[in-house]
């Protein structure tokens, strides 16, 4: 079950929306910018068929083996039609995890708004799921990403060489950990 399919959530100046297929040709050229993946293994898509496959996909909102449930929102302004990234949780329930990934557009960054969408989803994340922890991995050379989620709370909690090689380099990733408190009630 999935308590947060189709929940929308608001903060003071964003709105996040639960990931469909028809937000495809809005985020398109937003995941265009190359230089945003220089420290992620994916390429930008090449069409909007292509992301939009890939949206179909995540709109089921499990692992095709049904032991992960996908949360994905698009983040907008409250304020304006335009969607600026995205924010995601893969939970897994049997392992009382859940691991956080970003993106937020070019035009968009240094703005606070991964900071406030990620806050914001966690919230109702460890709210709505019984996780022990929520987990980042990230290459050690996105220092604002680690910045990001050291404000937020994640502990650092080990360093992983080599964990993987794209574009011809290979990375390394900090993975850091948030403890759930134990007292939270899942609502």
């Amino acid at each position: 079950m999935n308590p947060l399919a189709e929940k929308v959530i608001r903060t003071d100046r964003l709105i996040l929306t639960p990931l469909k297929v028809g937000h495809a040709a809005a985020m398109f050229e937003g995941l265009r910018d190359a230089d945003s993946y220089a420290f992620l293994p994916d390429i930008p898509f090449d069409d909007v068929a292509a992301l939009a496959a890939r949206y179909e996909r995540l709109q089921r909102g499990r692992s095709p083996d049904g032991r992960e449930i996908w949360l994905n929102w698009v983040i907008g302004f409250a304020d304006a039609p335009d969607l600026c990234g995205y924010v995601q949780f893969t939970v897994q329930p049997y392992a009382r995890r859940a691991l956080v990934a970003y993106f937020v557009f070019a035009p968009n960054r240094q703005l606070g708004i991964a900071r406030e969408a990620v806050a914001a989803a966690l919230a109702e994340v460890i709210a709505h799921f019984p996780l022990a922890h929520v987990d980042a991995e990230i290459d050690t050379r996105n220092a604002a990403s680690i910045g990001l989620i050291e404000r937020l709370g994640f502990v650092c909690q080990r360093l992983v060489r080599n964990a993987d090689k794209f574009k011809g380099a290979v990375s390394d990733e900090v993975h850091y950990t948030f403890v759930v408190p134990a007292s939270l009630p899942v609502v």
